[in-house]
């Protein structure tokens, strides 16, 4: 079939000599405009091609709730659904690679690396509320010889459409999908982004897409290695790893400063703002609850809170993990509780008195830190 893209409703993005990327509406495309290697996983024209010309990642439903878009993407299966998607944008589904997502287009981000006379581009939409996970976290999906058991997770996925200006060979090409991969995975880590599914940092979510395309130009050497120890390697993952961080900053509000909250350092452990000031109002006389009550932010986002708690937190996982015996867990997780007393209070001088208070509390990680907060706060204005 002859394209009509792009229509003229899109919006131009980016145009370089082998590429030229718009959005339209819940679309963002990148056309090929020079032969490329393509590696995808695309449900119809995934694994390597070299016959491909366009690159598609599109909002397939809203991210919650959304299940009438779920059953008509299950009702034919993902290949047909490709084709769909092809139609509606008058490509030729033979020669489209097709990602989908719950993000929105809109908050599509780009990033650009050099070094030299090389250029990658990455093109990344990033949602983590829903299923973020780190790997070999329990999973949600079972395929058989029979189809799939069990319906999907929630909707968040981080998809990728990442191009190369030089071209690599075959296993060059394949590694860049390792490289990628550990970029995504340190954006997550730099933004301590919780698994939904255990008390783990994540690594990813159980959808993450992406199409990874090299130019085949036979007056250029390919090259060789796109591993982190050569330059190549290198501004792969700055691009990738920069619009990973820039998508998240739009789809969910993550950036380094919402970070250093209470909440973010120890959601993953069970600690929630409801649970929290339930606790904090059993642990409180009124006046002093009511108080912290309307100065919540103050206290929960105060950056020694955040440093204490991301210190408690790396001490659970150490523990988790065996590198810190069992016996003497709770005493570093004791310390660590004190600090968080002294960041709220302002008073780094009764960090023993603190300590010595919070030997009595409770083992439970989380009450502990609460018991903190309490006596933080109590100490702040006395």
């Amino acid at each position: 079939m002859t394209s009509t893209f792009p229509p003229a409703s899109a919006e131009l993005l980016c145009r370089e000599r082998r590429f030229a990327a718009h959005r339209a509406g819940r679309y963002l495309v990148v056309e090929l405009l020079a032969p490329h290697r393509v590696l995808s996983n695309s449900a119809h024209v995934g694994g390597q091609r070299d016959d491909l010309r366009f690159l598609v990642n599109h909002q397939s439903c809203e991210a919650t709730g959304d299940r009438e878009r779920h059953e008509l993407i299950a009702a034919g299966g993902q290949v047909a659904y490709h084709h769909r998607v092809c139609g509606e944008l008058g490509l030729d589904p033979d020669r489209t690679a097709v990602l989908g997502t719950a993000a929105n287009m809109a908050y599509a981000a780009h990033r650009t690396a050099r070094f030299d006379d090389l250029r990658v581009d990455a093109f990344t939409t990033a949602g983590v509320a829903g299923n973020a996970a780190r790997a070999g976290d329990p999973a949600s999906w079972s395929e058989t010889d029979d189809g799939w058991r069990r319906v999907a997770p929630p909707p968040g996925t981080i998809n990728t459409i990442l191009l190369l200006d030089c071209p690599v060979t075959p296993a060059a090409q394949a590694r860049t999908v390792v490289t990628m991969t550990e970029a995504k995975s340190a954006a997550l880590a730099d933004l301590a982004v919780p698994s939904r599914y255990s008390p783990t940092i994540a690594t990813g979510t159980g959808t993450d897409q992406f199409c990874l395309a090299a130019p085949l130009d036979p007056g250029r050497r390919p090259r060789e290695s796109t591993s982190p120890h050569v330059k190549l390697g290198e501004i792969i993952a700055v691009a990738v790893k920069e619009s990973v961080v820039e998508a998240l900053r739009w789809q969910n509000g993550l950036e380094a400063s919402y970070t250093r909250g209470l909440f973010h350092a120890l959601g993953r452990f069970g600690l929630t703002e409801e649970r929290a000031m339930e606790r904090l109002a059993e642990l409180l006389p009124p006046s002093r609850y009511e108080l912290l009550d309307k100065n919540r932010r103050a206290v929960f986002f105060e950056p020694g809170v955040g440093a204490a708690a991301y210190a408690l937190a790396a001490v659970l996982d150490r523990a988790a993990c065996g590198t810190i015996p069992e016996g003497l867990a709770q005493e570093a997780l004791r310390c660590q509780a004190a600090c968080v007393a002294c960041a709220l209070a302002g008073r780094p001088d009764a960090w023993p008195a603190f300590r010595s208070e919070l030997v009595e509390a409770s083992h439970e990680p989380i009450d502990l830190v609460l018991r903190a907060v309490a006596a933080g706060w109590q100490a702040k204005w006395a």
